[in-house]
């Protein structure tokens, strides 16, 4: 009975499709606008996401601040006293980070230049364009080594020869630094722009380089499988304590990502809620044209009543019709989200991210639209009196 309703259905919308189609624009437009939007939440928060994968989601960054009050806490062992305090920490890097000039044959310029250790390229995920990153005798022997950013590399060595040639690094007065590797280009992030920096090992800066009273910055990753979020309230916690408020700074792109999460989604929210209305405004064309049908079809509903067809079977019959208007609406409306969903995407350089519970939720929304509109007509239709329906012009 339900497939031949629905072959009434179709073929009533076939004899009438100007009507027809007028009646479903506004599901269709409806259903569009809440998956595009959803689709393209979801990809906007995927795509903030992506881009602090980049920079690294499991760490945690430490800033120190002024001088704090138990004198000088943030030294190059600090790392090992925070692991100790604090649990779901895998390492701690230390960074000393100044401005200074480098100069290469005639060319000058200044750059950031960052005491790092040797573990530090892999922990930030940094690729070498060529040349070998220093190591860790490097480190322990103070060699005047460097790595150059990509940008520093093209600009000081258009030719593409830097590695095995020598850098000019000043501070008091200038030291010749052997170049042993280039860095590919990488997004800058936590503080670091890789592109225009120079690495050079932690105890070279420290010993040969400059004495700073305190490390600029500690980079914290956090072990697999552990809430970088929860760490890095630990880590806050921990250094309130230690040293008060006023004398650090905590980043973690983790609770960027968190924030960034919360406010896409209810702003997404919102404005597919405000897409939803216009489904409403669809189901009252759906109960219009129904209406219409009713009024059309009275001699047929007669008929039908005549012949023995109870009021179950006419209101069943017209409410299956309005149902698999919206049912097609909601489709059509699914295909034409997805097609600008993707027009977008394309335009603002995101990755398309499928919204899978926008695309069941219009059309489970499609189908309570049609039961909820149609159930009206369907049901003055079923009150209809058979021999009033008969001579019904």
């Amino acid at each position: 009975m339900i497939f031949q309703n629905v072959k009434i259905a179709l073929t009533s919308m076939v004899h009438n499709k100007l009507r027809t189609l007028l009646s479903l624009l506004g599901i269709i437009i409806g259903v569009a606008a809440v998956v595009a939007i959803l689709n393209l939440g979801r990809s906007a928060t995927d795509s903030i996401t992506s881009s602090m994968n980049i920079g690294g989601i499991d760490l945690v960054t430490i800033y120190p601040q002024g001088n704090n009050r138990d004198g000088n806490v943030f030294d190059l062992q600090f790392g090992d006293t925070l692991m100790s305090n604090v649990s779901g920490i895998k390492t701690v890097l230390p960074i000393y980070t100044s401005n200074t000039r480098i100069r290469s044959g005639q060319d000058v310029k200044t750059v950031s230049v960052q005491g790092v250790t040797s573990t530090y390229f892999d922990v930030m995920n940094t690729e070498l364009l060529y040349g070998d990153y220093f190591t860790a005798l490097d480190n322990i022997n103070h060699r005047q080594v460097v790595i150059l950013g990509s940008d520093i590399a093209k600009e000081l060595f258009p030719a593409g020869n830097a590695v095995g040639s020598y850098l000019s690094i000043f501070r008091n007065q200038s030291k010749r630094y052997l170049i042993v590797g280039v860095l590919e280009e990488k997004e800058a992030t936590l503080g670091a722009n890789f592109n225009s920096s120079i690495f050079i090992p932690i105890n070279t800066f420290e010993q040969r380089f400059m004495n700073m009273s305190k490390v600029s910055s500690y980079i914290c990753k956090v072990n697999d499988g552990v809430n970088t979020i929860d760490v890095s309230k630990k880590v806050e916690n921990y250094l309130n304590d230690l040293v008060g408020s006023d004398y650090f700074f905590v980043y973690s792109a983790a609770s960027i990502v968190e924030m960034a999460d919360q406010v896409t989604g209810t702003f997404t929210s919102f404005l597919a809620a405000i897409a939803a209305i216009s489904l409403l405004v669809g189901g009252i064309g759906i109960m219009n044209i129904m209406l219409v049908s009713v009024a059309e079809r009275t001699r047929e509903i007669g008929i039908r009543k005549a012949l023995g067809a109870s009021p179950k079977v006419i209101r069943g019959q017209f409410l299956v019709e309005a149902i698999t208007l919206t049912i097609i609406g909601g489709i059509l409306g699914i295909g034409f989200g997805i097609f600008i969903s993707y027009a977008i995407v394309n335009v603002v350089g995101w990755n398309l991210s499928f919204s899978y519970g926008a695309i069941i939720l219009s059309l489970g929304f499609s189908m309570f639209v049609g039961i909820f509109f149609g159930w009206y007509p369907a049901a003055k239709a079923s009150r209809l009196d058979p021999i009033e329906a008969l001579s019904y012009e």
